[in-house]
């Protein structure tokens, strides 16, 4: 039997978290995406601490890729300021498509190595 999409991500999701790990110095920055918002998050798993969070709920955009854009604008813009350069990013399952990439890209151009 096929396996459903949330069994699915969940299977590369392990399999991505096996092999990369968040740092104070190298954070993970982790993304999640619902049907109507975007997430990220700059995690420390050596402490268990989150080091800046932004949500598209606080970012006014007119289509779901702007509001993925801003995100990735802020994330970057955030972590340049907690004197982070270095990221690993953690797509968190998901495909390196669509909103992913432009999150992603975002915050290359922001100023993050990854």
């Amino acid at each position: 039997m096929a396996l459903s999409k949330l069994q699915r991500r969940t299977r590369i999701k392990r399999r991505i978290r096996k092999i990369i790990s968040g740092t104070a110095t190298k954070p993970r920055l982790s993304v999640y995406r619902s049907n109507k918002e975007i997430y990220a998050q700059l995690i420390d798993d050596v402490n268990g601490v989150t080091l800046a969070s932004v949500s598209s709920r606080d970012i006014k955009a007119a289509t779901k890729v702007e509001a993925a854009t801003a995100v990735g604008k802020t994330i970057a813009e955030k972590a340049v300021k907690a004197g982070v350069e270095t990221v690993a990013f953690d797509r968190n399952g998901y495909l390196y498509h669509g909103r992913v990439k432009v999150l992603a890209d975002a915050a290359r151009e922001a100023g993050l190595k990854f």
